[in-house]
Formats: structure tokens, sequence, C-alpha cells
């Protein structure tokens, strides 16, 4: 017997119940099952994303060389402003007056004598001892953009080259205080751990000498400070400029024989014609590198180096430059000159600064790095070599010109076949220090560096390519 409709109906309806429950956990757990598998899926993709390597660009970015960004306080309150000061080359021999931008008491000298004496082999470095890469680093493989080359840190020889350099007045002041090694206190190795370190003195060192007439700005340097430079890793100077000879020829000699007993070599200058127009030769890697000087600013014709009159090489007349430059060629595998032109505080460069720029590549320059407007001006590539047309400062006076306070070294990689790559390190030129730029100094100096270089792109890291 069958039991009643009503009983076939509940017990039906319990039974659709129990299995809609079961529907319903085996639900629930199987969106529990998707959402575990979800969370699964966005921590592993984490967890790959957080191992991936940096982007490129922010690989190639240089650590900064020092982390402290101040430049000494209260002793680098501007001086005067230049504006308000006299000019210093009054009579130059091409008639154009160029005023200095230093400050107004740069006469006075540190009066600290000399250490003793060392040995040295010439002012060149020994080439077991040297490393390729700086602590600014280098970026690695960039962008070969026609005529510039990919940095080979292993092959290439690394130099650098930074902008003025003078230890007197208010600068020797500061040094007396807190020591000669202060201007150089904030480059870590960068000078030591290169190939070839590249300055301009811009002062005779001496304790004798008489000073230069007619001149607003004189100056007189410790050889305390040729020893600290020696020590930082410098290893040659650009002697052709218009203060080398602010203490007379006697002046000069004192320079020459401080710079062989510290193992500086030079350029640019010496006891005739002959020396002054003789380049400096090293040997780098298997490369022979010859280092000329010349000055376009002179303050009177009598400072000029001829026959056997001491003095600068100067380039008024290019002749005896070109054909310097024509005899360097020939005998080494890279040929650089460093060159001093231009009209001060002028970020741009005249015809005369491109039209000798020009003419040193025609007769065989592969670098040429320019001072004395104490400012910074742009890059040039011309026929495939780098041109730097001013360094601006480097060690020296402040003045209330705030263009003046912006300085970079300039690192140049050149490979046996004299193919070069350029890189601009921001630095600022304090009052007697150099101080690296960080952040949005740095990048917003390399921008500025970019404007004033037609046809030249300057990355984040400082790399110069061609557009």
């Amino acid at each position: 017997m069958y039991p009643p409709r009503s009983q076939r109906s509940s017990v039906k309806k319990k039974a659709r119940r129990t299995r809609n429950v079961k529907i319903r956990i085996v639900n629930l757990m199987l969106i529990a099952a998707i959402g575990l598998i979800g969370v699964y899926y966005i921590l592993n993709t984490r967890e790959q994303q957080s191992g991936q390597p940096v982007p490129q660009e922010a690989a190639q970015q240089d650590p900064s060389p020092a982390t402290d960004n101040q430049s000494g306080g209260a002793v680098n309150e501007p001086d005067a402003d230049p504006a308000e000061t006299p000019n210093e080359d009054a009579a130059p021999v091409d008639g154009k007056p160029d005023a200095e931008i230093d400050s107004t008491d740069d006469s006075a000298s540190s009066g600290a004598g000399a250490s003793d004496p060392t040995e040295n082999s010439g002012g060149k470095k020994d080439t077991g001892t040297k490393t390729s890469d700086s602590d600014q680093g280098n970026s690695g493989k960039v962008e070969n953009s026609g005529s510039t080359k990919a940095p080979d840190p292993a092959n290439d020889v690394i130099i650098h080259f930074v902008g003025d350099i003078q230890f007197s007045g208010k600068v020797a002041e500061l040094l007396e205080k807190n020591g000669y090694n202060y201007p150089f206190a904030k480059l870590g190795s960068m000078f030591k751990d290169d190939d070839l370190t590249i300055g301009n003195l811009e002062t005779p060192v001496t304790h004798g000498g008489t000073s230069a007439e007619d001149k607003s700005f004189v100056y007189k340097s410790s050889p305390k400070a040729l020893q600290a430079m020696a020590a930082a890793g410098f290893d040659a100077v650009n002697l052709a400029n218009n203060h080398i000879l602010d203490q007379g020829v006697e002046g000069l000699v004192d320079t020459l024989t401080y710079l062989e007993q510290y193992g500086i070599a030079h350029a640019g200058a010496g006891m005739n014609g002959t020396e002054a127009y003789e380049p400096a030769y090293f040997e780098r890697k298997g490369m022979k590198i010859a280092l000329l000087g010349f000055s376009r600013v002179v303050p009177v014709a009598s400072w000029k180096a001829d026959g056997n009159r001491a003095g600068v090489a100067e380039a008024y007349d290019s002749t005896r430059a070109v054909e310097a430059i024509k005899t360097a060629r020939k005998k080494a595998d890279l040929v650089i000159v460093v060159a001093h032109w231009g009209e001060e505080r002028v970020s741009t460069p005249n015809a005369d600064q491109t039209r000798l720029a020009h003419e040193f590549v025609d007769a065989g320059a592969d670098l040429i790095v320019g001072g004395h407007p104490h400012v910074l001006q742009g890059l040039e590539n011309y026929k495939g070599k780098w041109i730097a047309y001013s360094t601006g400062n480097f060690i020296f006076t402040r003045s209330t010109t705030e263009e003046t306070w912006k300085t970079a070294v300039f690192q140049a990689s050149c490979s046996r076949d004299a193919k070069c790559s350029m890189k601009v390190i921001p630095y600022e030129a304090a009052l007697g220090q150099a101080v690296p730029m960080l952040d949005d100094a740095n990048r917003l100096l390399l921008e500025q560096m970019a404007k004033m270089s037609p046809g030249i792109r300057i990355n984040t890291s400082g790399v110069a390519t061609l557009n």
C-alpha cells in the first residue's frame, strides 16, 4: 500500500531541501577555491614583478660621488659683485678688455712654505696602478649615434678634464684654515682611479716673483697647493692662460720647478718658444697621448713665448699651434688640446673659439677642452671629435654671478683609434672647493648643457650623443 499523497509530498520537499543545501555547499566551496586561486595569482605576480631587473635608464644613472652637498657654510658668502670691480686685462693684445669675475681681494699669497721635495717620474703615473672606472662610475654601453662611441672601460683610456684652478686670495685664506686638501675633499678617488686628470692652473706657484703691473687681479699660490693636487690625482695642467706670469718669469720658473717636484706634467708655457709649444706625452694602456695648451688671452705681447723668451704658447696667430698639433699627430695615438679663449661670463662661444677649434681638429686634435669664460659653455662634435668650449671655474674664488658657480667634470673615454665618448658630471664651484651637484641641481645643469649644445643630446647620466 502506498503512503498518503501528503506524506509523499513532504518527503519530496525534504529531499529537495537536502539537495539544495548540498548544491549551495558545493557552490560555496567552488567560490572559495576560485578566490584562493585569485589570491595566489595576485601574490605570485607581485613576487615576480619584485624580482624583475631595474629599467635600463634607471640602471644607467650614476651614483653621486658624495652625499654631503654642503659647500662650506659662511665662508662661501659671495664676494663683491665683479661688475663693480675694474677690468683685469685693461690692455690685452687684441684690444678687447677681459673683466675677471673674481673677488676684489685676490692678490694675496698664502705665504706658506713648500714641503720637502719628493722624487717623481716626470709627472706621469704608473699605468699599472691605474684603473679605468672612476667613483662616479661609467654608464656602460650607450647609444652609438653618428660618430660617438660606446665606452669600453676595460680597454679605453678614461680622462677627466676640469676648469680654472687657483689658490690665491680668499681661497688661500680658506686653505690655511682648513688644509690644502680641502679643495678636493668631495671628489672621492675619481681622479686617482682614472687614467689621466687634467686641469687649467690659473696661477703662478711661488714665494717670490714680482707682481705684474696694470692688472687688477694678480695671483700667487703656495707650493703646498700643488702637493695637494698631486695627492688628489692630477696628472697634468695647462699653463697657457692670462695669469701664469702674474709673478713674472721668476714666478713661472718656480711654478715649473714645483710642478716637476710634485710629479705634475704641464703644457702651454715654457722657458722659450720651443718648450711652450712642446706637448707633454703620456703612455696609458699601450696608448701614447699628447697634451698641448694654447691661449688666445694674453695681457701683453711680452707674455708670448718666442725664441729664447719665456712665456705662454699663444693662438692669436694659430700658425704655430697648428704646426705643433700636426707634429704631435705623427707621434701620438691621441692628441688633446686645452685652449684658453672666449669672453668672460658669456655662455656662448664666439667666432674665434669656433674657428680655432675647427682649425685644431683639422690639424689632428682628437679632444679640445676650453677655459677662461668662468662659466660653462656647450659641447660640439665636429668631424667626430668632441669640443668642450668652456669648463668654467673649478677651484676658484666666489663671485655674485651665479652662473660662475656652475661647473662640471668632463669625462672622455677614448679608444686606441682615437674615438672618444663624452660625459658631463655636474659640480658646484664653491669657494675654494668643488662640490658634487645632486638631485634637481644635477638634472637642471645637464638640461642647461644640452640647450647650450646644438645637435647634442645629454641623457640623465650626463652621456652626450648626437641627435
